[in-house]
């Protein structure tokens, strides 16, 4: 039996995965959770076998969230389920540690095929995620990034899209004003982008925020 976590913001879904996953026999569900942060402690601390993972999370997404525990949990297998698909959300999820990517749209078959292929040690992709990366090895060039950010940047970035203030970042990270500050302008100098409306819609286009109804 398979200790499985299960990490989802809405609460619908994370609801079902849960009743579903309780009448399955093969996984024991150890811990949810709804955002990044309390994510990483929960994951951290029950050392789960098997996770599955929003790519879109509130103050720290997934793709910050697996890099930050992959290393420390190496033997964990990740499945990412997720509404929003693009070239570089999957490339970095890949990179960050997942073993599989199935999109929400491709149903819970999808879903459950692809969870017990990823705890059996195997990797598993969505029809639309595999068509994705089929595109990605023709075109190798067409996808965009934001590797040259540092981590810290990143999470300012994904901060700032969210609309949080320079104050709030400061007391949510642990760190000065200044020194969120320092780091906007340092990604904002690397980006060449100088308001937080271009900032917000480069954190959309390479995946770090959703879009919200009210944009």
């Amino acid at each position: 039996m398979k200790r499985l976590v299960i990490v989802e913001d809405q609460t619908a879904i994370r609801e079902m995965l849960v009743e579903i996953l309780r009448l399955d026999a093969n996984y024991e569900l150890v811990g949810e959770s709804g955002d990044g942060q309390s994510a990483q402690a929960l994951i951290l601390e029950v050392k789960p076998d098997l996770l599955v993972l929003d790519a879109k999370l509130p103050g720290l997404n997934g793709v910050d969230l697996l890099r930050r525990i992959g290393k420390k949990l190496p033997d964990m297998r990740v499945l990412v389920f997720s509404g929003h698909e693009n070239p570089v959300l999957i490339r970095e999820m890949l990179e960050a540690g997942a073993h599989g990517f199935v999109e929400k749209t491709a149903g819970l078959f999808e879903f459950k095929k692809g969870l017990e292929t990823v705890a059996q040690g195997g990797t598993y992709f969505g029809p639309a995620v595999a068509a994705l990366l089929r595109n990605v090895v023709a075109n190798p060039t067409a996808s965009n990034t934001a590797d040259f950010l540092t981590d810290r940047e990143r999470e300012i970035l994904q901060l700032v899209a969210e609309s949080h203030s320079t104050r709030e970042i400061a007391a949510k990270l642990g760190i000065s004003v200044k020194t969120v500050d320092n780091h906007r302008t340092n990604l904002m100098r690397k980006l060449n982008l100088h308001d937080v409306a271009s900032l917000t819609r480069y954190a959309l286009e390479v995946g770090l925020i959703e879009h919200k109804k009210s944009m």
